[in-house]
This record gives C-alpha cells, sequence and structure tokens, in this order.
C-alpha cells in the first residue's frame, strides 16, 4: 500500500494509467514507471533530456533484442542438447524473427501505449515488434535479467515456441529463393519496376527473375516486403523442385 501511494502521489495521472495497465500485462508491478514510458516514446515527440539526449525506445529496443535473444538462446540449448550451432542459430532465428515480433507486440495491443506525433497507422507494422523489444529492455533496467526470462518464458515460449513446427516454419522466402537459386546454378534476379498505383502511401513493385525469366511479382509498402512477397510466389512456382533439390 505503501509503494502504491508513492505512485499516486509523485507520478502524473499518465503515468499512473500506464502503471495500471502495465500490471496487467506484465504481471508484476513497475517500480519505476519513467522507464516504461521512455519504452513507448516514438522519435517524432522529439523529447530531450537535460543532457540533451533523445528520449524515445530506440535504445531501449537494442538492449531489449539483446536479451530477448539472450533467453531464446538458453531455452534452445537446453532443450535441444543435440542442436548444432548451426541449428540452434537458426530456430532463434525464427522465433525472434520481424514477422514474429510484430505478432506477439500486437497480442499485447502494446500500439496503445506508445506516444508519437505520427498517425499509428503510418508508422509501419514494425512497431509492434519494435516496441515487443524496448518493452523486454525497459522491464531489465526496472527488474533485471530474472523478470525478463519470466517474461519471455510466459509471453513466447510457453504459447509459440512449438520445435517441430518451428523446423518447418519458412522465415525467409527470399533467402530460400537465393540459396536454391545459388545451389542449382542458376541466375536471379529481383528488379523494381515502374508502380501506377494512385495510393497517397508510397508502393513498390518488385519482380523476380530466375534464368532471365520473369517468375513472379510482388507490390508492397517498402521494397523489402515486395521482394519476400514476389519470392513467396516464386517459392510455391518451384515448390516441389525446391522440396526435392
Amino acid at each position: 500500500m505503501n509503494f502504491i501511494r508513492k505512485i499516486v502521489q509523485s507520478h502524473s495521472e499518465e503515468e499512473i494509467e500506464l502503471y495500471n495497465e502495465l500490471k496487467k500485462v506484465l504481471n508484476f508491478s513497475p517500480r519505476d514507471i519513467k522507464i516504461y514510458r521512455k519504452a513507448f516514446t516514438h522519435r517524432s515527440i522529439q523529447l530531450l533530456d537535460s543532457k540533451g539526449i533523445p528520449i524515445n525506445y530506440e535504445r531501449l529496443e537494442f538492449l531489449g533484442d539483446s536479451i530477448l535473444g539472450s533467453v531464446i538462446s538458453s531455452y534452445l540449448f537446453k532443450k535441444v542438447p543435440k542442436g548444432s550451432e548451426g541449428y540452434l542459430t537458426k530456430m532463434r532465428s525464427k522465433i525472434v524473427s520481424r514477422e514474429h515480433l510484430n505478432e506477439l507486440g500486437k497480442d499485447l495491443n502494446l500500439i496503445r501505449f506508445v506516444k508519437s506525433n505520427i498517425n499509428k497507422s503510418n508508422i509501419g507494422d514494425n512497431i509492434h515488434g519494435n516496441i515487443f523489444e524496448s518493452l523486454i529492455g525497459a522491464i531489465y533496467l526496472d527488474k533485471g535479467y530474472n523478470f525478463c526470462q519470466k517474461f519471455v518464458y510466459e509471453n513466447v515460449i510457453i504459447p509459440y515456441v512449438d520445435i517441430e513446427k518451428l523446423e518447418g516454419k519458412i522465415t525467409s522466402y527470399k533467402g530460400l529463393i537465393i540459396e536454391w537459386c545459388q545451389k542449382q546454378k542458376k541466375r536471379y534476379s529481383f528488379d523494381i519496376y515502374e508502380d501506377s498505383g494512385n495510393e497517397s502511401v508510397r508502393h513498390f513493385s518488385v519482380k523476380i527473375s530466375i534464368d532471365s525469366e520473369v517468375i513472379a511479382k510482388g507490390r508492397s509498402t517498402s521494397k523489402k516486403k515486395a521482394e519476400e512477397q514476389a519470392s513467396k510466389r516464386a517459392y510455391f512456382a518451384f515448390q516441389d523442385q525446391i522440396t526435392n533439390s
């Protein structure tokens, strides 16, 4: 009760609301709510501390990424004692893929905590994974590694990590296509072509050619996404050959 009274006396209504909502997400009481406020502050706010250092989630995202990787690596090391270094690295990459982190951020609805001068619908999907990582960084600074580990187990490993399913999961169709082309000594290229769309948000159109033949096309709000979309379509066009190679 004394701790809660201290929170009420020394924090704004906004921080008290954040404190109460985060308790439900974290399953523990945050100690320093200002760290978590920083974890959800977008760079567009352009806040600076007394030393002129930007106040936003990006440094916490960097820290959280490292902590998350550490927890997942430790779990896989113990869970798969016969796994080689390459196997463990590939499995970790699948668990902490940008796509998966975005899903985790969405599942926890972390976007509701974000302060930004940009409309949230225009920030891009990666904001969900970015703030998931920054939240882990904030937990580490506020409560330490053990609390981070518990949070990752409860929100990532227990509900989502299935080793057998992950073994067959494709995290990058582009990487798979490139690897297959190199293995089969096929020439490939990803080319941006003119986009005639009229949307207010810029789109990229990409075509993938294999041995000078256009195999598939993709279109999205970033070059990377368009390449991945085209690669996925190319994969299904060559699925039998790739699977049996």
